[in-house]
């Protein structure tokens, strides 16, 4: 049973990049109380505006036979939201959970973190959503690590059920078990795991997208058949390449050179040559219409 002192209804969030604007939408469809912190009033509105579009989408699905019915909904869900472009205008000591969802920069999380420290409530939960660092590393400029966790959501969180609730060295048994209950609270399935570099997924995943660009760059296989191979031999959604399109070549570069550089004698974390090359060019996948695959054309050759 959770401690009653550790129930979460009042959240904050700062970013309003993707992971921040989908953990918002699916919180206030949740009936959380939800304030989201951005930089500017400009991304503020602007991801006001993307929450307004996927609330309207889900309740389209929820309640297709009565658009009355989806108008009352989103319309509930977004009296939960608030919005500030500065944390002072908040109050910090009525927070239950702060969801830090910036930058992958880790000075920045570090001074993030040491600044709430010292405004929220003893009883206020950390927790990073970072898929790339590891949660000693990301909280070591906090006096009190008990109350510090990761939830490491997945894009784009509203169709994505999966959560990694990720324990740190320190995290209290209280603290874990509130967050876990919160993930389920949210329609999610929480996974447990310890505060091991790329958690579960990403542990398993990385080295296996440097494999798929290894083979290829051996000549081993083509982009397109070691694509199609792992769907169809595999039930995969996506082929390796598609992925790393998808999640784009610029990110999988930043989270490799990261994991190179502190294990350095792994050599699962070697970086790719063809993966270095593509981004020097700008080539970064979906988002700049070109990566592995041009878009709307061929698949690049292996």
């Amino acid at each position: 049973m959770i401690n009653e002192s550790l129930k979460i209804q009042n959240v904050v969030i700062v970013g309003t990049g993707l992971m921040g604007t989908g953990i918002a939408q699916v919180a206030i469809e949740s009936g959380v109380n939800v304030t989201v912190v951005g930089r500017t009033e400009e991304k503020c509105n602007s991801t006001k505006a993307k929450i307004s579009t996927g609330l309207a989408r889900s309740a389209k699905k929820k309640f297709a036979d009565s658009e009355e019915t989806q108008s009352k909904y989103v319309e509930s869900a977004l009296a939960n939201l608030e919005f500030a472009t500065d944390l002072a205008d908040i109050n910090l000591a009525e927070s239950d959970l702060i969801v830090e969802a910036i930058v992958e920069n880790l000075k920045v999380k570090q001074k993030l973190f040491s600044d709430l420290e010292r405004v929220v409530s003893d009883k206020c939960i950390f927790a990073t959503n970072t898929s790339s660092f590891q949660l000693k590393d990301v909280s070591c400029k906090l006096g009190r690590q008990d109350n510090f966790a990761g939830l490491h959501f997945f894009n784009p969180v509203p169709a994505m059920k999966l959560v990694e609730v990720v324990r740190g060295d320190e995290t209290s048994d209280e603290v874990y078990d509130a967050l876990f209950s919160f993930c389920q609270r949210l329609g999610k399935t929480p996974v447990r795991c310890k505060d091991t570099p790329g958690f579960i997924v990403n542990r398993l995943l990385i080295p296996y997208l440097l494999d798929a660009m290894k083979m290829a760059e051996r000549g081993d296989a083509e982009i397109k058949d070691i694509d199609t191979a792992m769907k169809l031999g595999t039930s995969y959604p996506m082929g390796p390449f598609e992925l790393l399109d998808y999640i784009g070549l610029d990110t999988m570069k930043f989270i490799v050179d990261g994991w190179h550089q502190r294990y350095p004698e792994d050599e699962k974390f070697v970086p790719c040559a063809m993966l270095d090359r593509l981004v020097s060019e700008g080539k970064l996948g979906k988002k700049t219409g070109e990566g592995f695959m041009k878009y709307d054309s061929t698949p690049r050759r292996g």
